[in-house]
């Protein structure tokens, strides 16, 4: 069996700059002798007068996170007062995902991978923790805690919903070739519909005739358009 190590890919090229440390891929030193995923949902409290408990209500999710620590040593190299490998050089390139770039005014998306995980996300945090030093204090062992943040793009997210309930407003992104006929086919079984949308979308919309792939319109729900929904 082949031994697969973790690796971090830097998805945006702009970034890359090896003066600090940053190729495309980032290979761990050290695979992680374990990982957490963590993921939540932004619940509201509405207090009621008279009931035993607040009435609860979804506002939205939040972003999966992966936390993991990754351990790095250069100790093979020497323990010495000379000759010795600042563990540094290693864990570079790793604190530097969680800083501002000075191309993209941010830090870059990665994706982290590992066997079957595979976790397209954003640096959150890094915290390192230097436990070994040669006699003149350069560290040659660290421990680096690191925190990732899930990264969706809207339309990513919008596609893996795929939100179907006709008596809910819902949003559609628009694609290439879409019109407003179009759209009221697919969502309301009936063309004509168009207006309803059109005037639920007046401050996103710069034309009812040419549509701006990319823009994200509100689609209300069926009973204000007094129609059935579309059958599959």
């Amino acid at each position: 069996m082949s031994f697969t190590k973790a690796r971090i890919q830097i998805l945006d090229k702009e970034a890359i700059d090896p003066t600090r440390g940053l190729d495309q891929f980032i290979d761990v030193e050290f695979n992680p002798t374990e990982y957490s995923l963590a993921k939540s949902a932004q619940i509201a409290e509405i207090g009621i007068p008279g009931l035993d408990s607040p009435v609860l209500q979804f506002i939205r999710g939040q972003n999966e996170k992966l936390t993991l620590d990754l351990f790095f040593d250069t100790t093979a190299s020497g323990l010495g007062e000379s000759g010795v490998t600042d563990v540094r050089t290693l864990t570079r390139a790793i604190y530097q995902l969680v800083k501002i770039q000075p191309k993209t005014h941010a830090p870059p998306r990665i994706l982290f991978v590992w066997g079957s995980l595979s976790f397209k996300a954003i640096v959150e945090s890094v915290t390192q923790k230097f436990t070994l030093f040669n006699p003149t204090g350069i560290p040659l062992r660290a421990t680096l805690s690191v925190a990732f943040r899930e990264y969706k793009t809207l339309q990513d997210q919008l596609a893996e919903l795929n939100l179907q309930s006709p008596d809910h407003t819902k949003r559609r992104v628009v694609r290439q070739h879409d019109t407003l006929n179009l759209i009221a086919a697919e969502e309301y079984n009936d063309p004509h519909q168009w207006r309803l949308i059109a005037l639920n979308n007046t401050s996103v919309l710069t034309s009812f005739r040419r549509l701006v792939p990319g823009t994200v319109l509100i689609i209300p729900p069926i009973e204000l358009a007094g129609r059935s929904p579309r059958t599959s």
